[in-house]
């Protein structure tokens, strides 16, 4: 079982497909014995194959993919609602997906002007306030290596693409507990997010709220902090690790 859910977790995290060699490589496994898992894997539904006999994730899988986000949308729903009551501005509910965050819950401010995250849509990890407190969560070392292998992109001129800054920039996020995107990720958008943890752990999940630069000002996005923490915390408590 765990084998197969290797082979499972490593297509998730892979854009496109893998070959059998790939496959192997990437678990650890002998190919003979990743062939063997894919076969049946692929019987069930859970991995499909091309006419090249490559491997991604097959419909089985993204069928329970799919339940698990709408359970954990209807489960966070009550606190984002919170969120929003307490700060005035759209708050989101983000998990790490291989090498991207992924926007899995949303409740929208009620501002006419308001800050809108399409829910299902990946946003980098490198420029997003809800990637770098998920990053900030890891031990230093896979951070780093994590963020080394995507593409840095300088969404906006205060976008930090150097190793060395981010490696700075999540010291200090590590430290203080929560992260801002200041007009990072887009111009006139600025965000704070504190992580969504279970137990005494950090998952791979985070709580934000988004607001226009000119309402939500540095001192304001600061100021929230401590409700978004609260809020956060009752939710991994509460909801999300009853729910596990």
């Amino acid at each position: 079982m765990d084998r197969a859910l290797d082979i499972l977790e490593l297509l998730a995290s892979r854009p496109g497909t893998l070959g059998v060699t790939e496959i192997a490589r990437g678990t650890g496994l002998a190919p003979g014995t990743a062939h063997r898992l894919l076969v049946g894997l692929a019987q069930r539904g859970w991995v499909r194959q091309d006419p090249g006999r490559r491997y991604g994730v097959g419909p089985g899988a993204l069928r329970i993919g799919g339940a698990a986000a709408t359970t954990l949308a209807v489960v966070a729903a009550p606190a984002l609602r919170t969120a929003v009551e307490v700060t005035g501005e759209t708050a989101n509910l983000a998990s790490l997906d291989g090498d991207v965050m992924v926007y899995v819950a949303q409740s929208p401010s009620p501002h006419t002007l308001r800050i809108f995250a399409e829910v299902g849509r990946p946003v980098p990890l490198h420029s997003t306030a809800v990637g770098k407190v998920v990053l900030a969560g890891m031990a230093p070392g896979p951070a780093m290596e994590l963020l080394a292998g995507t593409r840095r992109t300088a969404r906006t001129p205060h976008t930090l693409t150097d190793l060395a800054q981010l490696r700075d920039e999540l010291d200090r996020v590590r430290e203080q507990g929560w992260a801002m995107d200041d007009e990072e990720q887009e111009l006139g958008v600025r965000c704070v997010a504190v992580p969504v943890a279970t137990g005494s752990a950090w998952t791979r999940m985070a709580l934000s709220v988004s607001g226009p630069t000119e309402r939500m000002s540095r001192d304001r996005a600061v100021a929230v902090v401590p409700d978004l923490r609260r809020i956060a915390e009752d939710l991994g408590r509460r909801e999300l690790g009853a729910a596990g």
